[in-house]
């Protein structure tokens, strides 16, 4: 196609994206009473190249809406511009979620949550390592691809269980800020075995000391450099509450966003989003938190859309059908890891039986940060399409359950902390 009409297709694509997204995500949310991500992903699933999508045409055009294109790069079957959309929504996303931040909760529970954290890291590795190599996927625990649906194991969507407890009234509770911790030490440890993982695909296969090496390497570029921008952010606060051109104020912090997380890459031969994530932490510090929210939260739900329903139009069903064994054990493994995980170190700190199961499946829903790391599996060709469709399993399990096995356990009017810990958690 020419330039033009490329534009033009590209145009299309997003239009049809966004409506799909939209009218998928209502439904959801409104009728089923699920996360609007869930819909948006089966949208995805339906507009595919791999399902319906090679079947829509618009008026005038005979080339396919949604059509494999000719000669695509690796394996993701999306037109190199709708990939990088999909990829500017993603880091867009991770820069909010470093917004969101909220350091107060460390000050309050931190070492709860983050030996919660911990356990909720590394059990769900091990099982996601291990059950890939197990089904045949990887020949060894240190196979790109095992170590890949290890780190989508990892991390968890507190979205759908902030929700739930926003709806009993129970977010104030030992439990539930303590679920609200642990999640955003979550989202950083997930973000660094990401980092850890993209590293070791791009050298190529490693033994456990180089994977140490590695580890330390990318922990320690993520801890320079959030340090670092931690260290600017008031001088940034303060350039950017200094302009007075109307837009400049949101486009130059997009801008430092976008040259951020493209350095990253570059320069720490990490992930974007980890770039990104890292410049919202800093920045949510600041005084320019909420301006920067406001500001962005148009941006959020325009993009972040499309980089949902293009992750669920990488799902190959014919390829995921023969894998479907993997996917069920998958599912039940992210479910176990995260009870056990977080369950059990929760006992550690104070917290009953009844507690401990609340954060155990508070900590269970998997989502963003999880198909972000498969998506980038699938680019880097460290997994394959089956792999991809159950990590999509695996998430749709996990997101669905939770709001189902949450809701009884937080109705339960009996206290999730022992009696003697009360008042450390009261």
């Amino acid at each position: 196609m020419e330039l033009v009409e490329r534009a033009a297709h590209l145009l299309a694509q997003l239009g049809v994206i966004l409506l799909v997204a939209k009218l998928f995500g209502e439904l959801f949310e409104r009728y089923l009473k699920q996360s609007a991500v869930l819909g948006e992903l089966i949208g995805g699933m339906l507009i595919g190249p791999y399902a319906l999508g090679h079947l829509i045409r618009l008026p005038g055009t005979q080339e396919p809406l949604f059509a494999i294109p000719h000669g695509h790069v690796g394996s993701i079957p999306l037109s190199p511009e709708l990939w990088g959309v999909a990829q500017l929504a993603a880091v867009l996303l991770l820069f909010g979620a470093g917004l969101e931040t909220d350091f107060r909760l460390f000050l309050r529970f931190g070492i709860p949550a983050f030996v919660v954290a911990m356990g909720g890291v590394i059990f769900p590795f091990l099982f996601g390592v291990v059950l890939t190599v197990m089904f045949g996927f990887a020949d060894n625990l240190m196979h790109p691809s095992a170590l890949f649906m290890g780190a989508v194991m990892t991390a968890t969507s507190v979205g759908i269980t902030a929700r739930v407890l926003s709806e009993l009234g129970r977010l104030g509770t030992p439990e539930g800020v303590t679920v609200l911790a642990a999640a955003v030490i979550d989202d950083v440890l997930g973000i660094i075995v990401l980092a850890v993982v993209t590293n070791i695909v791009q050298v190529g296969q490693v033994d456990a000391r180089q994977l140490l090496g590695i580890a330390a390497k990318a922990f320690g570029f993520w801890l320079v450099l959030t340090c670092l921008l931690t260290a600017l952010a008031p001088t940034l606060a303060k350039f950017l509450r200094s302009l007075k051109s109307e837009g400049a104020f949101i486009a130059l912090a997009l801008a430092l966003c976008f040259l951020i997380a493209s350095l990253t890459e570059s320069v720490g031969k990490l992930a974007m989003i980890v770039g990104a994530y890292a410049l919202g932490l800093a920045l949510s510090r600041t005084e320019l938190r909420e301006d920067l929210e406001h500001a962005l939260r148009p941006l959020l739900h325009g993009l972040v859309p499309i980089f949902f329903v293009a992750m669920g139009m990488l799902v190959n069903f014919s390829a995921m059908l023969p894998a479907l064994g993997f996917g069920a054990a998958l599912s039940v493994a992210g479910i176990v890891g995260k009870v056990f995980g977080c369950g059990l170190p929760a006992l550690t700190v104070g917290f009953n039986t009844l507690g401990a199961a609340r954060i155990g499946l508070g900590m269970m829903p998997r989502g963003e940060v999880g198909l972000i790391v498969a998506g980038m599996g699938l680019a880097y060709k460290a997994i394959n399409e089956a792999e991809f469709g159950v990590a999509i399993m695996m998430t749709f399990v996990t997101t669905f359950l939770a709001p189902i096995v949450l809701v009884p356990l937080f109705r339960n009017p009996q206290s999730g902390v022992r009696v003697k810990e009360a008042k450390v958690h009261g």
